[in-house]
């Protein structure tokens, strides 16, 4: 087949999907389940491609809501492409949009189910849960299971077109502060306060935030601020996400950020320990080949970028990722650019028609990105190489 043969194959799929890839998008809407508890999501992704002729291991790598989904056994071409699926919501539903972006990447697969022996990659469907909060791709990433593949994508949902996007790196801690209790009103020169160390932890962070880059972001809540106002807080507990794009200098503010606790704990004469929360994401790391190749696709699909955008997305473990294989992140706009990411109207935004027409244009996407890539060794090297460089 030549390209535009295979384009047509992968786009008559697409098609003749779409409207189920819809119907699991608004399922999971209408469900939505917080990070790492995507039990009735997952299932659903997964008894849809079995459906369709998929073998799919699930529980997969020991977390119960992540699987893996092959055609055959998975392993008869030489090449691997690992479509990532991203199905956890907000506490407020799918505010960040991953129902439509599962959708996206189940349907993606069945554009290119008929193309395996064609393109000689085999195509995986990576079930990736828990995006949110711990990140099950940095599990995957850790014990080697992305050192197979030679390219891995999906699509974000957005309020801009964009072939890629600026990933903060991120670090995320809880800290507990312990004093000593007391009567607040007969005896407070007893006790140590405990919610004392926080605040001023969270103050010290106040004037640091003067001294750091541009891109950094450090954000804070109080999970336990004490029992009783009449008593001195023993204990009180926050929770610290410190985020920058440049993993080497978000290193040294992670560094002053825990300066700042411990000069709290000290002016308070309190104590403070530090536990880390789910593992640190990675900045993207880009690929102009592979990018410069996507760029052709949206313009082919006549999907409009957003070129003089410049704005930080946030953080998504699919930064990992790209450290150790050529990875993409597009992202497809369905709200307004007022409109952010983790609020409700943008929850809102995943049932409307924008939405939906938004699942066949990513799937077409990550399709279009693949056949040009495995179907033409002299874009497959130069992404490769590059990667490699």
């Amino acid at each position: 087949m030549n390209y535009e043969e295979r384009k047509a194959l992968a786009l008559a799929e697409i098609g003749a999907h779409h409207k189920e890839a819809v119907g699991i998008s608004d399922a999971l809407a209408d469900e939505p389940e917080l990070s790492g508890y995507e039990y009735k999501s997952s299932a659903r992704l997964v008894e849809y491609l079995r459906s369709q002729g998929w073998n799919v291991e699930y529980p997969f790598h020991g977390i119960d809501t992540a699987f893996k989904a092959v055609l055959g056994d998975g392993n008869s071409h030489k090449r691997k492409l690992a479509i990532l699926t991203e199905y956890d919501a907000l506490a407020i539903g799918h505010a960040c949009g991953h129902c439509v972006s599962a959708a996206i990447s189940i349907l993606s697969a069945m554009g290119l189910a008929k193309l395996q022996d064609e393109l000689d990659v085999d195509i995986h469907v990576l079930g990736t849960p828990n995006e949110e909060f711990n990140g099950a791709k940095c599990v995957m990433v850790n014990d080697g299971i992305f050192d197979i593949y030679d390219m891995a994508m999906m699509v974000h949902m957005y309020n801009h077109n964009l072939t890629t996007t600026k990933l903060l790196a991120k670090d995320a801690f809880t800290y507990r502060f312990k004093g000593r209790s007391a009567h607040a009103a007969s005896a407070p020169w007893d006790g140590n306060n405990a919610l004392n160390g926080v605040t001023l932890m969270f103050h010290a962070i106040d004037m640091l935030r003067q001294h750091v880059k541009d891109d950094v972001r450090i954000h804070g809540v109080i999970r336990n601020g004490g029992m009783a106002a009449n008593i001195v807080p023993e204990e009180a507990t926050c929770e610290v996400f410190v985020r920058s794009l440049d993993r080497e200098y978000l290193n040294d503010v992670v560094r002053k950020v825990e300066d700042c606790a411990r000069g709290a704990a000290i002016a308070t004469q309190t104590t403070y320990d530090r536990t880390e929360i789910g593992y640190p994401y990675d900045d993207l790391r880009n690929n102009k080949v592979g990018l410069k190749i996507l760029e052709e696709v949206f313009e082919e699909l006549d999907i409009p970028l957003d070129r003089d955008y410049d704005g930080i997305f946030a953080s998504t473990d699919a930064g990992n990722v790209s450290k150790v294989c050529p990875t993409f992140h597009p992202t497809l706009k369905i709200a307004e650019p007022d409109v952010a990411l983790h609020t409700k109207e943008f929850e809102e935004a995943v049932r409307t028609e924008v939405a939906h027409k938004a699942i066949a244009d990513g799937a077409k996407l990550i399709a279009l990105q693949a056949i040009r890539i495995f179907g033409d060794e002299t874009n497959f090297v130069a992404m490769k190489s590059e990667f490699e460089k």
